[in-house]
């Protein structure tokens, strides 16, 4: 949230009402203290999640501590999800690839198979299955 010029204006106006210009100057001395002590906890708590890290966090701000800031300063490395994309190019090319001599051993197979069962005739167009007849059986 960012204060503008008219919201700064409005806080004062308001805070002049509400305390009276007599209270003003110590309410900020105590607002002034709170904004300080906060700002030490921060900071503590900001040295102590570092030193629990490790050295390769020592450039931690609080601002990386946004989950995307942190994940896209800290984790992701540039060149590595380059190399890692390439990696998934490549496998894809080849799955394309492996895909495509799959669908013609099929096709090759599925014609050989019908060619040995004889579901094909001489024209190519399907007809009866041969079935091997004995007329001496009984």
């Amino acid at each position: 949230m960012d204060l503008g010029a008219p919201e700064i204006i409005w806080l004062v106006v308001l805070a002049v009402l509400m305390f009276g210009p007599e209270r003003i100057p110590a309410f900020a001395r105590k607002a002034a203290r709170v904004y300080k002590y906060l700002m030490n906890i921060a900071t503590g708590a900001k040295d102590q999640l570092v030193g629990e890290l490790g050295p390769e966090f020592k450039d931690l701000s609080l601002a990386d501590l946004n989950p995307r800031t942190f994940i896209s300063k800290h984790l992701l490395d540039t060149e590595e999800i380059s190399a890692f994309r390439e990696t998934i190019a490549d496998t894809k090319k080849s799955l394309a690839e492996t895909s495509a001599e799959l669908a013609l051993a099929s096709t090759a197979a599925t014609g050989a198979a019908k060619e040995l069962l004889g579901v094909l005739n001489d024209s190519g167009t399907p007809s009866a299955p041969r079935i091997p007849f004995d007329p001496e059986a009984t």
